[in-house]
């Protein structure tokens, strides 16, 4: 990207919360944590002011599938950044006294999820879809997995899954792709140089396999789809509910379709939920549909927060916007309206450096191919009225799984 001043470069990993056994639940996600805790090279207030000391950035995120390891930084400061966040990847020492150190901090990040019930309904909706599974589970863990897990337990699951084969490296802006290839090499190089790191490289040869690849390595994962209806009582001020259905893979053709009727459905304010829920009827300030895809499942729902009052009217609509797209898809109209609002906002969400460098890094990691913004434009531009009609009957006529958070008592209301 030429004509901007920055770059973004990540590290990503092929691990998630989903790859955790119950014990190890939560251990992705403390990783995330210590690795910004120090290296032999740097300690922990090194790594942040050596990349603020620029201007720049540095952070990162874990999901089910993935973990990432990011910084943004001006052009100039690109070796630096390759600098730092290899070491951070490849050398961290998770020592005892940071795992205690940071366990009370995930500790108070768990509870201040339980806290904000409009995270929390999402949390709840997981579970009542997939039970009590590695998808369903929360990524960060519960209190319960994260006082028990052990320094040893963790570092065992870096040198597992922190290694070569499993790590991706994705870069965008102001660059040159040789410069950046040298810089991650001789930053991975030197941290396996080091007696202290687990990593092994070979150089000359490509280490990257996508996700997909790994999965499929290991074999199908079990996995039950368990729709449920699931209500956590909370004295919240607002209620909170998810509705939704199992949806599709991250591969599958249909999720271009499921994209068009996510958005004629609540994908903005001009949506089929906005309008009935919000705009005729004022009954919440938010509500919006929403598709999930991972490598061998998916979710469908939709969201609405309200009243407490409010909520069997507000769920009674939403169950019947729902009803009326499987049943009668959608018109000429909403077709042309679905597909102008993902192309328009699939292009403008690629207008910066970051958001170009996770879309290169989540291709090759989860995905294993390289779509072009062309071709992803032009297979939006051709979904059909029967490929929407179709994946609304096959998905949304399914049992709904269920999940409130508010202050409520008797769960059988809202099944």
């Amino acid at each position: 990207m030429p004509l901007v001043r920055s770059v973004s470069l990540g590290v990503w990993v092929g691990v998630g919360s989903r790859d955790e056994s119950p014990e190890l639940a939560g251990a992705s996600h403390f990783l995330e944590h210590l690795l910004f805790k120090g290296t032999p090279r740097r300690s922990a207030l090194d790594i942040s002011a050596a990349i603020e000391a620029v201007g720049g950035d540095i952070n990162a995120f874990t999901t089910k599938e993935y973990t990432c390891y990011y910084a943004r930084v001006l052009d100039a400061d690109l070796p630096l950044a390759a600098d730092v966040l290899t070491d951070v990847v490849g050398a961290a020492l998770l020592r005892a006294q940071d795992v205690e150190s940071e366990r009370g901090v995930i500790l108070e990040e768990i509870a201040m999820t339980e806290d904000d019930p409009g995270d929390l309904v999402h949390e709840e909706f997981s579970l009542a879809l997939w039970g009590d599974t590695p998808l369903g589970r929360p990524i960060a863990g519960s209190a319960e997995s994260v006082r028990a897990l052990t320094r040893e337990q963790i570092a065992e699951h870096y040198r597992g899954h922190y290694t070569g084969p499993n790590l991706v490296v994705a870069a965008a802006g102001n660059l040159r792709h040789e410069h950046v290839v040298e810089l991650v090499w001789a930053g991975f190089e030197r941290v396996a140089r080091d007696a202290h790191s687990h990593l092994t490289l070979e150089p000359g040869r490509s280490p990257l396999v996508s996700r997909a690849e790994l999965d499929a390595a290991a074999g199908p994962a079990p996995l039950t789809l368990a729709p449920a209806v699931r209500l956590l009582g909370k004295k919240t001020e607002q209620a909170h509910l998810v509705l939704g259905t199992p949806g599709v893979t991250r591969l599958d053709d249909r999720r271009w379709a499921l994209g068009v009727l996510a958005a004629v459905l609540g994908g903005g304010m001009s949506s089929r939920l906005f309008q009935e829920v919000r705009e005729k009827r004022g009954l919440a300030y938010s509500v919006y549909s929403f598709a999930t895809q991972f490598t061998d499942s998916g979710a469908f729902g939709v969201y609405a927060g309200c009243q407490p009052k409010k909520l069997r009217e507000v769920l009674s609509l939403c169950r019947e916007e729902i009803g009326k797209a499987a049943a009668d898809g959608i018109s000429e109209g909403e077709l042309a309206l679905g597909i102008g609002q993902l192309r328009g906002g699939t292009v403008l969400g690629l207008e910066d450096t970051g958001s170009r460098m996770s879309r290169l890094g989540k291709s090759e990691l989860v995905y294993g191919q390289h779509l072009s913004v062309d071709y992803v434009l032009e297979r939006m531009g051709s979904v059909t009225m029967d490929e929407v009609r179709q994946v609304a009957a096959e998905l949304l006529a399914t049992a709904p799984a269920t999940a409130v958070v508010g202050p409520y008592e008797n769960v059988e209301d809202f099944a």
